[in-house]
């Protein structure tokens, strides 16, 4: 009985939010360069402290611009990029984030010819180098690598199932699984990251007694 009513909780979770907030930005995420430099550059965008849809907002607006590859957004001027992300509501970090986002970019032209599938063949495919690797670039700690391995556990296989702190934090406090294996059990493979994403999304807006309720209703 237990076990049922946590795998509704986690279905009304995925039906509410829907999305992981690498689809809201508009990635269409695979194992290719392109998109994973755009998750990367969303995971830095999410990792700041401004609301996350500002983030998802400035995120999607440098896919629009065309900043979406490592060679472009290192060629775009500063400027371009502090323009791009002000005007889609990322304000109170931007002209300190557009510096990172180009130093992101040239650090991985540099060390991975542009391509994040290097730095994983780098880390042997090892979930705690990845961490480490990915805390190399400009603007992204801790919090951004668990962002970016959260979203990308679906394209890289060794990854999964993948839940930091605060996504386990809310699962706790909605009384669900509190293991990741656990909590990977409620959902099939491919609708694990948005039950991570939709957690996450739950805890940030404080919704935990407003999902209990329709679940109860």
């Amino acid at each position: 009985m237990v076990k049922a009513r946590q795998r509704e909780l986690a279905m009304v979770l995925i039906e509410r939010y829907r999305r992981t907030y690498a689809e809201q930005a508009g990635i269409r995420l695979k194992n290719t360069p392109a998109p994973l430099f755009q998750l990367l550059n969303a995971a830095l965008l999410l990792s700041a402290r401004i609301p996350a849809d500002n983030a998802v907002r400035a995120a999607r607006a440098l896919i629009d611009a065309g900043l979406t590859t490592p060679r472009s957004m290192a060629e775009a001027s500063w400027q371009d990029r502090v323009d791009v992300i002000t005007w889609h509501g990322y304000k109170r970090y931007d002209e300190r984030t557009a510096t990172m986002l180009g130093q992101t970019a040239e650090h991985l032209i540099e060390h991975y010819s542009g391509d994040l599938r290097k730095l994983r063949k780098q880390a042997d495919r090892d979930v705690a180098a990845l961490q480490r690797l990915l805390q190399q670039f400009k603007g992204i700690g801790k919090v951004g690598a668990d962002i970016f391995l959260r979203e990308a556990q679906n394209v890289w296989e060794e990854v999964y199932p993948y839940a930091d702190e605060r996504v386990s934090e809310a699962a706790r406090h909605l009384g669900l699984a509190d293991t990741v294996q656990g909590l990977a059990g409620l959902v099939a493979r491919p609708d694990f990251p948005r039950l991570v994403a939709g957690l996450v999304r739950v805890d940030l807006a404080g919704e935990h007694d407003a999902l209990m309720d329709a679940v109860r209703a």
